[in-house]
């Protein structure tokens, strides 16, 4: 790796790149012109990234003294984004033995910055009454700001932006209940602030002088208490107002153990996040703003993080994670690399069948489907549902098709359209009838090595609120019939003579 000072090219190690903010920061900085290394664990969960090709990676664990200090060779900034929340019952001292390791080894090779990303801690509390996450958070910063290494720590509280366990945390909770007797925390007052806006004051603290070393708090223009956040997301997103009751008896461990009843976010990270929230953090200084000018409309309010973090389920669009590509997107975007439960509710109805015929046979039928060729399953339950779908005021399935044979990008077929096509390979279909939620159905015609193919099916369902989860599942009794059933009359039809 060579720098390039009249460039401003600065060669960087991230830490942490598997994670939430790591796997965003790292086309961030490849935008700004800087080149990157990835220290990771498991190198393969990169590989899908679509930057994956323009950045080093190295194995290794940042408990691990010498991969740590190899992946720390030639580095003039590294990003610290790793810790040990939801590992068990010993993480913070996972967090302060990995945090010495890196400060020792980045000062051996020579590190000009190290940049830390941590939790806006409450003022006027002792250390001892933190909560263990908030505490760890805290002393990990404390300990690489005394390495010897100029480092920049970050403080911020809750993090807006799909993918962040906060912000799904916040997501499930409000738009599964529409009427929530919730534990007192939900009055703390917090400042939360858009992915958007700290991955940029990462990204520019890579500049800041040699001179500084310190800890600045982070923050978006909105201080809001837990309850404020979650009436304004359901405003956001078109969810009815949630009535919220606080009651004082719920302790952090009934709080998680609630969280985790109605949440799918794992009890290791839901308990201390809720354990945390019994404080309130709110910046107490905006000094970051000198050394990193926020642009105009910066730094996002609350709203505007939200639209943000639920744009493309607006667009209604499948996401990566959703559809398994590797497609490059926004910093409020869902990426490969987020864990299951992140990026909101979707349900899924998978058929495959084998098909005694070739891939291009195969593909002539899926692309056939609709219209007065049919759904190749339970006419009438097709026929049904698009009479009640012109009852509520939908298309049904009046509109057909426009051509018998093929299709294209943009096409009506009856209640769907056609949002990708991969001949021979993809059809992807949106769903226009009226649904509480957002659905595609989702065919493929894949070769099976063997002079013979193999049909994929997949229904997929992002329900809109606690309606939309009833709706999915007062409807999934039928679908052994209705989707099973057509995933194999659509084989036999493929295998069929012509």
């Amino acid at each position: 790796m060579n720098d390039d000072r009249r460039t401003g090219e600065r060669r960087c190690l991230v830490t942490g790149a598997t994670g939430y903010i790591g796997g965003r920061l790292v086309p961030e900085l490849l935008a700004a012109g800087h080149r990157v290394r990835c220290l990771a664990r498991s190198p393969g969960k990169l590989r899908d990234q679509p930057w994956a090709g323009d950045v080093e990676v190295v194995r290794g664990d940042v408990t691990d003294s010498a991969a740590v200090g190899d992946a720390l060779r030639d580095v003039d900034v590294a990003y610290y984004l790793v810790h040990a929340l939801g590992t068990g019952p010993d993480f913070e001292a996972t967090d302060r033995r990995a945090a010495r390791i890196f400060g020792e080894r980045a000062r051996a090779a020579g590190v000009r910055r190290i940049v830390y990303l941590g939790g806006l801690t409450p003022g006027g509390v002792p250390e001892d009454e933190l909560s263990p996450h908030l505490r760890s958070r805290g002393e990990v910063g404390r300990i690489l700001l005394d390495s010897g290494v100029p480092t920049t720590v970050l403080r911020a509280a809750v993090i807006i932006g799909s993918g962040s366990a906060s912000f799904e945390m916040l997501r499930y909770l409000t738009e599964r209940l529409p009427v929530m007797i919730t534990p007192s925390w939900v009055r703390t007052r917090i400042q939360p602030i858009a992915v958007r806006d700290v991955l940029r004051l990462l990204v520019g603290s890579a500049a800041m002088p040699a001179g500084v070393n310190r800890a600045f708090d982070i923050g978006g223009p909105d201080v809001l208490t837990y309850r404020e956040m979650m009436i304004r997301y359901a405003r956001v997103a078109g969810l009815p107002r949630r009535l919220i009751l606080p009651v004082p008896v719920l302790t952090p461990r009934l709080s998680s153990l609630w969280v985790g009843l109605v949440t799918p976010v794992p009890a290791g990270i839901a308990r201390p996040l809720t354990e945390s929230l019994r404080h309130e953090v709110v910046c107490h200084e905006h000094d970051i703003d000198r050394y990193v000018p926020a642009p105009p409309g910066h730094p996002l309010g609350f709203d505007q993080a939200v639209r943000l973090a639920l744009r493309r389920v607006r667009e209604a669009r499948v996401t990566t994670r959703w559809s398994s590509a590797a497609v490059p997107g926004a910093p409020s975007d869902p990426l490969p690399t987020d864990p299951d439960w992140a990026g909101g509710s979707l349900y899924t109805d998978h058929r495959e069948a084998a098909v005694a015929a070739e891939v291009h046979d195969l593909w002539r039928v899926i692309e056939s489907v609709g219209g007065d060729n049919g759904w190749y399953s339970f006419p009438l339950a097709w026929n049904v549902r698009g009479l009640l779908d012109r009852l509520v005021g939908g298309v049904g399935l009046r509109r057909g098709r426009r051509d018998a044979q093929r299709l294209r990008v943009g096409d009506s077929v009856d209640f769907w359209r056609v949002e990708e096509i991969e001949p021979g390979h993809l059809l992807r279909l949106r769903a226009e009838m009226r649904l509480p939620g957002l659905a595609w159905l989702e065919l493929y015609a894949e070769p099976d090595g063997r002079g013979r193919s193999r049909y994929r099916q997949r229904a997929l369902f992002h329900p809109h609120g606690l309606l939309g989860h009833a709706y999915w599942w007062s409807v999934s009794p039928f679908h052994a019939v209705v989707f099973g059933g057509m995933a194999r009359n659509l084989a036999r039809a493929a295998a069929a003579p012509r």
